[in-house]
């Protein structure tokens, strides 16, 4: 004798995408909640003053809403990058490396060329130089995938590795002064390589730079045949093969862009804002973006509200640590409160609960 379920789960069909953003909202407004009460449990401080700490830690004056942006032009910039890999199913988690290899690229042209060649050529080459760095990057782990069944997570994340020493190695060869272990302010008195000021707003060129590529990466995935190729090749290696499509060209070919859109945003961190080479200059948001694009869908548009939505709590958490004198744990609990929200929304976007009266089956 079986007893039927009260419940059942059923796979829903692909929501529409306001429907998609209104669970999340959800989800969002229900975490805001919860964390209200662990805040009045934990520290007894208003919930309310905490949340407008959080507001004014991203936007609360020009500077701090210009910091936001170029943060989130950043984190979009490399989401944006990893997307179509992703998509493809190839797991590149080496983004972290395939920046910061363009950050060397950049800081070593403009080191070594400064007083051989103009600013202007020196923007030119360093520029060249990032995207092919990356785009090495970006080949090497695709290529073994390709011919050799390589594992391509674990590959990817070897080479943030390797990125990383080279840097911590040429720093020290470059550092300024000896023994000091850093490069200081690369060109501070010529600026040669950096990329001009628009309007008054250092961050500016960046953040249109990155608001183009993002229309362009959407037309790419959406409209055009590599976007095609990239789904297909993603759904089954083998349907892909059965279409005509050579999928070890597509899985080259996509990485090699990936990491090249890596080098971009390399060369945009150190030759436009930081004007400086360090280990930790990508500051772990190679791996963040990760969380971007999945949580969008792999969807350019989407991510920029995922986007803004991680570094205006990363943003805010540091504000709140610094004006309630709490450390930073407790902003690293309330994230995580509301990133573990998000992220379960996506059960009810993918999923439907149905109730059914109990019963009995037959003997």
């Amino acid at each position: 004798m079986n007893k039927k379920s009260l419940f059942y789960l059923a796979k829903r069909d692909a929501l529409p995408w306001h429907k998609t953003w209104l669970i999340r909202g959800v989800a969002i407004v229900l975490a805001l909640i919860f964390c209200s009460l662990i805040t009045m449990l934990l520290t007894g401080l208003n919930p309310v003053q905490v949340f407008s700490t959080i507001f004014y830690g991203a936007f609360g004056t020009a500077r701090k809403t210009w910091v936001t942006a170029q943060n989130l032009a950043i984190l979009l910039g490399i989401s944006l990058a990893i997307t179509p890999a992703f998509k493809m199913r190839f797991w590149n988690i080496g983004a972290e490396g395939q920046v910061l290899i363009g950050c060397l690229a950049c800081a070593a042209c403009m080191i070594t060329l400064e007083g051989k060649v103009s600013s202007g050529l020196m923007v030119v080459i360093s520029l060249a130089a990032s995207l092919l760095a990356g785009a090495v990057w970006g080949f090497l782990p695709a290529f073994f995938k390709a011919n050799w069944e390589t594992n391509e997570t674990l590959f990817t994340l070897m080479m943030n590795y390797i990125a990383t020493q080279l840097a911590a190695y040429f720093i020290i060869v470059w550092e300024v002064p000896k023994g000091s272990g850093k490069i200081g302010i690369i060109n501070q008195s010529s600026e040669a390589g950096w990329l001009p000021v628009i309007g008054g707003q250092k961050y500016l060129l960046l953040i249109l730079v990155v608001a183009v590529l993002t229309g362009l990466m959407f037309i790419y995935l959406q409209y055009s045949k590599h976007g095609y190729e990239i789904a297909v090749v993603g759904e089954s290696h083998r349907t892909a093969s059965y279409a005509g499509i050579k999928v070890n060209r597509v899985i080259i070919r996509t990485m090699v862009l990936s990491g090249a859109i890596c080098g971009l945003v390399g060369f945009l961190l150190v030759s436009g804002t930081e004007h400086t080479l360090t280990t930790t200059l990508v500051g772990g948001r190679g791996f963040t973006a990760v969380m971007v694009s999945w949580l969008a869908k792999f969807n350019p548009i989407g991510m920029i509200f995922t986007s803004l939505l991680l570094v205006f709590l990363q943003r805010g958490a540091t504000e709140i640590s610094s004006v309630f004198g709490l450390n930073h744990s407790f902003a690293d609990i309330l994230t995580g409160i509301i990133l573990f929200f998000i992220i379960g929304s996506d059960f009810f976007t993918n999923y439907e609960i149905h109730y059914q009266r109990s019963g009995k089956e037959g003997k």
